[in-house]
């Protein structure tokens, strides 16, 4: 049994590069075309709006493979976290492992055993977190 929880990531890492390239050419070719004409600031204006997009792509693209997976693995609960490249894994004994929502209804899903807790359900929609609890709670039974 494993469930794969992935961001919703309509543009992949490299189409995000394209886009910004492209997005640099069409921006400093105007600028230059300006700085010909005369009005100089244009083009350092232009450089500093290419310094923020492309800082903001570049977080978005570090987190666009972000995701969570959980499976059960032999006789143990496994989740892995990964978030901007950097993978966490817990490991949790089924028979001692406790999920349930943290808080009320709609907040994360918090896994817990063995002195180590970790929380889960980042990329479901709210109203399908408690459906993902009672689905990790039923194969954790065995059923």
């Amino acid at each position: 049994m494993e469930w794969s929880l992935k961001r919703n990531c309509s543009v992949t890492p490299a189409q995000l590069g394209w886009l910004y390239a492209s997005l640099c050419v069409v921006s400093l070719g105007v600028a230059a075309g300006f700085w010909f004409q005369g009005a100089t600031l244009v083009l350092p204006f232009a450089l500093l709006e290419l310094v923020a997009v492309g800082a903001a792509f570049l977080v978005y693209a570090r987190h666009s493979t972000d995701r969570e997976r959980i499976h059960l693995l032999d006789g143990r609960l496994v989740v892995e976290l990964e978030t901007a490249g950097r993978l966490k894994r817990c490991e949790f004994a089924r028979e001692w492992v406790r999920v349930e929502p943290r808080g009320h209804e709609g907040q994360l899903i918090e896994v817990r055993g063995g002195g180590q807790s970790v929380t889960v359900g980042r990329y479901l929609r709210s109203d399908l977190r408690p459906v993902l609890a009672r689905e990790i709670r039923l194969a954790l039974r065995g059923g």
